[in-house]
């Protein structure tokens, strides 16, 4: 990417032309979204990333935006909640780039389609059943009856953050360290009051430890294909409709992979052996391969807020690691909004609405979001 992709003049700073009211870290979908939702309330960001928008986790994302099905858990109510806000958001902001074609949720097998008659109950979003013979007529190879979300779909996924950041400086950044002085942020030549966090996998640039962030591989295969397939389907592999004469295959959820490879086309090939138990396959042809790790927590949540002074803590409290537990001090202006998982297409315009509202209206962030949940936890396993 050129870097000076998106640069806009800044010339209402006089001299400091490089100073922001926040500095974004992480070009990926929960970066993007963020960086939209902050500038639609004013403020000038910056958003830098070492290999530039969506190259990661979220370029090879399925981005399926779909409801969570299950027995009412809260991560389910928290994902439908994010579900209806994105759906509504990416039909407002980027109609062109989200295909609402429906998604179809199919039992893996027989027991797991008992449990679908106990998860009905629980569909908080709009839905139909779908029979057997429905799912023959479409041309999908399931032998249970289904779930079908009419308001559900797919994103393009590089297209989505290229447009949510059209209006926002990207630069292709390195970023190796980040300095805190005289209450502002410095990063190179930049700098900027407040410090945003959207970095993934990759959190080493403060203490994050007791955030558990977790690394998960993800391969995407695009198909070209001619086969007549007007919906969405997830099973235990997600397959995308027809758009464009492109199906989506994928993407994988590899945890052993610690590194960052090439992409492999073996891995997209087996996504399509996969599919061929859903659909036919025999006329998809491999067009490109896309991969990256996505990242997400401990308890399957959304990591949104305020960074904990972890050194602090620890020094000034030595008895929270026994259970007590002090009044948190906190790095200052410095936020992260991370942990979103697979699921990261679904969580990221809701997450970045509720930070942008934080930092500037400081408006309270929702507790199952909050990342200060998983700190005395932390400490009390130290």
């Amino acid at each position: 990417m050129d870097k000076n992709r998106s640069m806009h003049s800044h010339a209402e700073h006089g001299n400091e032309r490089h100073c922001y009211d926040s500095i974004i870290i992480g070009a990926g979908i929960a970066g993007a979204a963020t960086a939209y939702a902050l500038r639609q309330k004013g403020q000038t960001v910056l958003v830098l990333d070492k290999k530039g928008i969506a190259f990661g986790g979220s370029g090879a994302a399925g981005a399926f935006v779909s409801p969570k099905i299950g027995k009412g858990s809260p991560l389910q109510t928290l994902t439908n909640e994010a579900f209806s806000f994105a759906k509504d958001f990416y039909l407002s902001v980027c109609p062109q780039f989200f295909h609402q074609t429906g998604v179809i949720r199919l039992p893996k097998d027989e027991e797991d389609a008992k449990k679908f008659s106990d998860y009905e109950a629980f569909n908080q979003n709009k839905y139909e059943n779908y029979s057997k013979a429905q799912l023959h007529s479409l041309g999908i190879k399931s032998e249970f009856e289904s779930f079908y979300f009419p308001e559900a779909g797919d994103c393009d996924a590089v297209e989505v953050c290229e447009l949510l950041l059209k209006e926002i400086e990207v630069i292709e950044y390195d970023v190796a360290d980040v300095i805190q002085k005289d209450e502002l942020w410095y990063i190179g030549e930049h700098k900027a009051q407040n410090l945003i966090l959207a970095t993934g996998y990759e959190s080493d640039l403060a203490d994050l430890r007791y955030m558990g962030i977790r690394s998960t591989w993800g391969t995407r295969g695009d198909f070209t294909s001619s086969l007549s397939l007007n919906v969405s389907m997830h099973q235990s592999m997600s397959v995308g409709a027809n758009v464009g004469g492109i199906i989506k295959l994928g993407a994988t959820h590899e945890k052993e992979v610690k590194e960052i490879v090439s992409c492999k086309e073996k891995q997209a090939l087996e996504l399509k052996e996969k599919a061929s138990s859903l659909i036919e396959t025999s006329d998809l042809a491999l067009q490109k391969v896309y991969c990256g790790m996505r990242a997400g927590s401990k308890d399957y949540f959304p990591l949104l807020g305020r960074v904990i002074d972890v050194p602090f803590m620890l020094e000034n409290y030595p008895a929270i690691v026994r259970g007590a537990k002090p009044e948190m001090k906190y790095v200052d202006h410095l936020f992260v909004c991370n942990g979103l998982g697979g699921r990261g297409f679904v969580f990221a315009p809701l997450m970045a609405k509720m930070l942008a509202e934080f930092i500037v209206n400081d408006t309270e962030i929702d507790k199952r979001i909050n990342s200060d949940r998983l700190f005395l936890r932390w400490c009390r396993k130290l």
